[in-house]
């Protein structure tokens, strides 16, 4: 019987939200491998905010997703046969791969994935792959925390909101996080040790922002943008740092999005402003890891994954994302 993979394929772009069709998912032949090739057994797939982006047709830091081609996403698995050196049979690798159970590749793009010892698999892919790596940089590399310092963070409870005001903690700055429910604001404060939360479905974010930084604000980290980035801007100190991690609020807007109004605090703080993609920064990833293993291993770095079964179950999984319907860091887990 000839063996097969499923995949999903980008069918259309979306107005605005995912819908029904935007992909569809097909089942193929897996092709036998050549020389140098890989088969890699897909284990678990990270959802970010990104995929939507990917999506657009916007011009982005990488080529637009093709209608016709396999959804891009990062991916875990086990090499199931190998005719590539580099790549035995029976490693781990990650990399940028498609949603797909089985993917042949000749690896470029993929890196060998080391089990960390004392960390389960999926903790380990849900936080190295993509969000550690992210709040890593994001923070220390830009945002430049000092001790004292007040720091921000928009989208605190998702998967790089929560690792950044845990990091921030241990810089020793007061952390501030905006969440969307009262469940989540109770989960920064009581476990992960956020100074304070603020539900910005609830009250006022600027109100509550003068509240709870009745300092100002030395780091924004924006994960939303929109009335929350505008808050943001509002209170920042002079010389404060603002990190663009990510936009979520807009991605599926389909006219031009206005803002942000307070803007001209750039000039009148002195602020720096800086975007960043963590793509970049993929050759310093193994020193990033190690601290970040170190951090999980101690219980200084706590986590939520949140994991969706079955690779069918993905464009359900990813919608979750714009809803604010996930608890934690998103997964599918594909293989076992």
């Amino acid at each position: 019987m000839e063996a097969k993979a499923r995949h999903w394929y980008f069918n259309k772009r979306p107005k605005d939200v995912i819908e029904d069709d935007t992909l569809i998912l097909k089942e193929e032949p897996i092709p036998a491998l050549q020389d140098g090739e890989i088969l890699i057994r897909t284990l678990y797939m990270s959802l970010d905010a990104t995929n939507r982006v990917w999506m657009s047709d916007w011009d982005t830091y990488m080529d637009p997703l093709p209608t016709g081609s396999r959804m891009l996403g990062f991916i875990l698995g086990e090499v199931a046969e190998s005719r590539n050196p580099a790549f035995p049979q029976g490693s781990l690798v990650t990399g940028l791969g498609t949603w797909s159970d089985w993917i042949v590749t000749d690896g470029e793009g993929y890196a060998p994935f080391p089990r960390p010892e004392g960390v389960p698999l999926a903790d380990a892919f849900g936080i190295l792959a993509v969000a550690g790596p992210t709040a890593y940089v994001g923070l220390l590399e830009i945002g430049k925390p000092k001790p004292g310092d007040t720091v921000v963070v928009t989208a605190a409870a998702g998967a790089v909101g929560a690792l950044v005001g845990q990091i921030a903690k241990l810089q020793g700055c007061r952390v501030v996080g905006v969440a969307g429910s009262d469940d989540k604001c109770r989960w920064l404060t009581d476990e992960l040790g956020f100074d304070a939360a603020i539900n910005y479905r609830k009250e006022d974010l600027l109100e509550a922002l003068k509240r709870e930084a009745p300092n100002g604000i030395d780091v924004q980290f924006e994960n939303v943008g929109g009335e929350q980035l505008d808050a943001g801007l509002t209170l920042m100190n002079e010389g404060g740092r603002v990190v663009i991690c990510g936009l979520i609020s807009t991605y599926n807007s389909s006219g031009p999005v206005p803002g942000p109004y307070m803007f001209r605090n750039v000039i009148m703080k002195r602020l720096t402003i800086q975007g960043f993609v963590i793509l970049d920064y993929a050759a310093h990833f193994p020193e990033y890891h190690a601290k970040l293993v170190e951090w999980m291993r101690s219980g200084e770095l706590k986590y939520r994954i949140h994991i969706e079964d079955g690779l069918e179950n993905a464009v359900d999984a990813l919608r979750l994302l714009y809803t604010g319907g996930n608890n934690g860091k998103l997964m599918v887990r594909i293989g076992k």
